[in-house]
């Protein structure tokens, strides 16, 4: 295989609909159903990002803290200047800068695919509303849920169809956590990707990354800026105290009032007449964060205490640690958004459905809190189809968008086209079904009291055939063995564990391939407000 993408394809876009990979809020979503108009402020489109310039106008953030706090990262991360990407942070300065945004967390070596695309999303949008908004500008945002503490869900990614996971004992943030213990995982990297045209050069920027940092925020940061930085893409860590400290007055309400579950809680109750509730809010939605732990915060009695551990605070002192060290108190999920819309100037936020449909639930939080809410972008979803395979796909005079079917579903279509022999009824069920007709009105013009007969009659009739149908299909099917075994190996290297491949896959074996033309391939490819679901041929 070349190590190069031919440029000879462009992209084709399927409608997220015809999928049949996203749920009912996301589809609805996208299609602009009234149900869930109350739920969020602006649309998709132009004028909706215009509009949330307006509101972002209106409600100022800290510049000066945002500035510092991201030079401050930058430095400590010890990365060198790079032109575009201090250009980017110089314009966060200017009040007719914004920024889009989106958000991950430091999954090991990325995670998967779609971890590239919601950041391509990003990049291509700002550049985007700079062509349509030429007096403002537009800087795109990775702002890393470095907090999160699910490590069986970061701590691991799928290569060649092999789950490598990360055997570590640490606890607590895994942005936090050290890197010890990723180099079982990068040596099998290297055995395998290595030969690759670009594999050295990959395994390098890895080794950089991982085992020159302490610990995987740092590690992902530089991983994401090397990837990136030609884009001007900033990243944000935003586990930092002097922009904790621009949340206080919410984590106070939080701790002591409980404003924001009562808030979220009546938005959940609408929202759940006709979807499913992503995250319900806990009566605190912050949890406390050291190094080693992010455990719950919970209310006791008059006082306060750390899940699982021996921590415990009165009022008095856990309002007092919280005004010392606002860096011990993470967001949960319910608070994290808002967080994120405080300390940013941002317009719009790209995220996949799980994220959509938690952020419906929190419009009328960030009323409360005179927070711009931002326009909603469902993330760019792709389809990687190589040559070899697309050639695979063509000598079957199929397309890739066909394999969105399932195998059986596709093979029937197959036989159907392709049999020597009739093997669907459809012109007979059709004959039989005017036959009957025509018996309705001879028994009808006898006795009206027939014609019910007659249609358990027909009904019998269309069933036996439908039975026939299916056995001669079955039958004709065992002909086409070969044909089989080609469908289920093209569809499960599209649809690995018959999941989206962006859902299991990771973006090393197609770097290591191609190089950086793969990622300005995805960019160049990705969309800004289109919404919907594309393939690439590689």
């Amino acid at each position: 295989m070349s190590n190069s993408i031919s440029p000879l394809r462009s992209a084709s876009v399927v409608p997220y609909a015809s999928t049949g990979f996203f749920n009912e809020i996301v589809l609805d979503y996208i299609s602009g159903k009234e149900t869930l108009q109350p739920f969020y402020e602006h649309p998709v489109s132009w004028e909706g990002l215009e509009a949330a310039m307006r509101k972002r106008d209106k409600a100022p953030v800290n510049r000066t803290v945002l500035v510092q706090a991201l030079e401050n990262q930058y430095r400590a991360a010890g990365l060198d200047a790079d032109e575009k990407v201090t250009a980017s942070i110089e314009l966060l300065k200017k009040t007719t800068t914004y920024t889009v945004c989106t958000a991950h967390q430091p999954n090991i070596f990325t995670g998967y695919l779609y971890f590239v695309y919601k950041i391509l999303h990003a990049i291509r949008l700002a550049e985007e509303l700079k062509v349509k908004q030429p007096s403002a500008d537009f800087v795109p945002v990775f702002y890393m849920g470095s907090e999160d503490a699910d490590l069986d869900e970061l701590g691991k990614i799928f290569l060649s169809g092999d789950k490598l996971i990360w055997n570590t004992k640490q606890t607590g943030a895994v942005g936090r956590m050290k890197t010890k213990g990723l180099e079982p995982i990068l040596n099998r990297i290297q055995g395998e990707l290595s030969v690759l045209p670009f594999g050295e050069e990959l395994i390098q920027l890895l080794k950089k990354a991982y085992l020159e940092s302490p610990d995987i925020q740092t590690a992902t940061f530089k991983l994401v800026h090397e990837l990136f930085k030609a884009y001007g893409l900033v990243v944000l860590i935003a586990d930092q105290p002097e922009l904790k400290r621009l949340m206080l007055p919410v984590f106070e309400e939080d701790l002591f009032s409980h404003t924001p579950s009562a808030i979220v809680t009546e938005t959940n109750k609408r929202l759940s007449a006709g979807y499913k509730v992503q995250a319900n809010p806990r009566e605190i939605n912050l949890f406390y964060l050291e190094d080693g732990i992010r455990n719950r915060i919970e209310k006791q009695g008059d006082g306060f205490s750390v899940v699982d551990t021996s921590l415990k605070f009165s009022s008095a002192e856990l309002r007092t640690e919280l005004n010392a060290h606002p860096e011990r108190f993470s967001p949960n999920v319910i608070l994290r958004g808002l967080y994120q819309e405080t300390i940013l100037p941002n317009i719009a936020f790209i995220g996949g459905g799980g994220e959509l449909a938690y952020w419906l639930e929190l419009k009328d939080l960030f009323y409360h809190y005179k927070v711009p809410y931002p326009v909603q972008v469902v993330r760019n979803s792709f389809l990687l189809v190589t040559h070899k395979t697309l050639g695979k796909i063509e000598r079957l005079e199929l397309e890739p968008v066909d394999f969105f079917q399932s195998a059986e579903q596709l093979l029937n279509e197959l036989v159907k086209r392709d049999s020597s022999v009739q093997v669907h009824l459809t012109n007979e069920i059709r004959d039989t079904a005017s036959f009957y007709q025509h018996l309705q009105k001879l028994a009808g013009s006898i006795d009206t009291t027939l014609h019910p007969h007659v249609a358990a009659l027909e009904k019998r009739m269309l069933k036996q055939l439908g039975e026939l149908e299916k056995k001669m299909l079955r039958a004709e099917k065992r002909k086409f063995s070969d044909q089989s075994r080609q469908l289920k190996l093209i569809r499960s290297s599209l649809f690995p564990n018959n999941s989206l491949q962006e859902r299991v896959e990771n973006f090393l074996p197609y770097y290591a391939q191609y190089g950086p033309a793969f990622i300005e391939k995805m960019h160049r490819e990705s969309t800004a407000i289109d919404q919907q679901f594309i393939i690439s041929i590689l």
